[in-house]
C-alpha cells in the first residue's frame, strides 16, 4: 500500500479533524451537562455530526491537495521521470551503437580471415598448377628425347654405326635425367612427410666444404668461375647429417656456378652466430629479381633471368636444399641485387 496517495492522506486528515471534534464535543457535554449522554439524543447527534464532519474534512484535503499540491507534484515527477526515461533511451542507444559497433567489427575481421583464406587457396591453386605444368615440362623434355632417339634408330639410325652408338648414349643421359628428377621428387615428398630419418653427427664444415669445391672444380674451370673458400685452415664443427649437408652444398655451389657470369667467383664464407654456425655462399652472377626471391625454393620454379641464360636446370635444387635444413630445424635464406649477384645462407647448430 502506498501511504502517500491523496485518498489516503485526506482520509487519516479527516479522521484526525473528526476525532478531535468527538474528544472536545465529548468534553464540553460533560461540563455543561454530565448526564447529557444518559440521553438517546446527545449520543445520535455526535455520531451523524461525526461522520458529516468527517466526510467533508475528507472531501476538502482530497481536493486541496490535488488541486494545489498534488498536481504540482505530479507535473515535477512526469518531468524527472521524463528526463530519467531519455537519459535511458540515451544510454540504451549507447550501448546498442556499442554492440553494433562491436558486430560490426568482429564481421569486418571475419570477413578480413575469410578474404584471407581465400586468397591463400587462389594462391594455392595457382602453385598447383604451376607444379603440374612444371613437372609436365620437366618429365616431357626427356621423354621427347628418348622417344626421338628410339624413332631415329628404329627407322634405320641402328645399322649406322656413325649415329647408333651417339643416340644410345643420348638415350641414357634423357634415362638418368628422369631418374635424378624422380629421386628429387621422392627425396622432397620423404622429407616433407618426416620419413627420412637424418643421421645426425659431428663435423668439420669447413672440410667438408672443400670436398664439395674439389668435385666441382671441373664443372667450374668450364665457365671460368673460381670457387674460393673463406677459411683454408681453421675447423669449424656443427651437428648435422653429414651427407645432406654435402647435398645442400653441392646444390647451392652448382646453383652459383650455373648462373655467375663467366670468369666470376663464388666465395664460401663461414661466420660464427653464438650457438650456430653460418655458412654462405656468394656469387657476382645475374641476380634475383627481388619479387623472385621468395618463389626460389619453391620445386621446379627459376626466374626468369634464369630462364633466358644459357644454364638448364631441374629446379629442384632449391627446394631440396630448403626441406633438409627444416628437417634439420635450420634456415635458409637468400639475398640478391640484379648485376651484382645472389647469396645464399643457412645456419648449423655449433659444437
Amino acid at each position: 500500500m502506498k501511504y502517500h496517495e491523496p485518498r489516503l492522506i485526506s482520509m487519516a486528515m479527516a479522521i484526525v479533524v473528526t476525532g478531535i471534534y468527538v474528544i472536545l464535543f465529548i468534553l464540553g457535554a460533560l461540563i455543561i451537562s454530565p448526564d447529557s449522554f444518559h440521553h438517546f439524543y446527545t449520543t445520535t447527534y455526535l455520531l451523524l455530526s461525526a461522520a458529516v464532519l468527517c466526510t467533508l474534512a475528507f472531501l476538502i484535503f482530497r481536493f486541496t491537495l490535488d488541486k494545489f499540491i498534488y498536481s504540482k507534484i505530479r507535473l515535477i515527477y512526469k518531468s524527472i521521470h521524463n528526463v530519467k526515461r531519455k537519459k535511458d533511451e540515451i544510454q540504451q542507444r549507447r550501448i546498442d551503437t556499442h554492440l553494433l559497433d562491436e558486430v560490426s567489427q568482429e564481421v569486418e575481421a571475419w570477413q578480413e580471415e575469410k578474404s584471407r583464406e581465400i586468397e591463400q587457396l587462389r594462391q594455392l591453386e595457382q602453385y598447383r598448377r604451376e607444379f603440374i605444368g612444371n613437372v609436365s615440362h620437366e618429365l616431357k623434355t626427356p621423354l621427347f628425347n628418348i622417344q626421338g632417339y628410339v624413332l631415329t634408330l628404329l627407322d634405320g639410325g641402328l645399322d649406322d654405326n656413325t649415329i647408333n652408338k651417339e643416340y644410345l648414349q643420348r638415350t641414357e643421359k634423357s634415362i638418368e635425367r628422369l631418374i635424378r628428377i624422380v629421386d628429387d621428387l621422392d627425396e622432397i615428398a620423404q622429407l616433407e612427410s618426416g620419413q627420412m630419418q637424418l643421421k645426425i653427427i659431428r663435423f668439420d664444415i669447413v672440410a667438408l666444404t672443400k670436398e664439395v669445391m674439389e668435385l666441382l672444380e671441373m664443372k667450374a674451370q668450364k665457365r671460368g668461375i673460381r670457387l674460393v673458400c673463406s677459411k683454408q685452415e681453421k675447423s669449424v664443427f656443427v651437428l648435422g647429417d653429414r651427407e645432406k649437408i654435402r647435398q645442400v652444398l653441392t646444390n647451392l655451389l652448382e646453383n652459383s656456378i650455373r648462373y655467375g657470369n663467366k670468369n666470376g667467383r663464388t666465395k664460401i664464407s663461414f661466420f660464427d652466430m653464438d650457438e650456430h654456425i653460418l655458412t654462405e655462399i656468394t656469387d657476382n652472377g645475374i641476380g634475383i629479381e627481388p619479387e623472385e626471391l621468395t618463389r626460389v625454393f619453391e620445386r621446379f620454379y627459376r626466374a626468369p633471368r634464369g630462364r633466358a641464360s644459357y644454364a638448364k636446370g631441374k629446379g629442384l635444387g632449391l627446394a631440396i636444399v630448403k626441406h633438409i635444413l627444416e628437417a634439420h630445424q635450420e634456415t635458409v635464406n637468400v639475398r640478391s641485387a640484379i648485376g651484382v649477384g645472389t647469396t645464399f645462407g643457412f645456419t648449423l647448430k655449433k659444437v
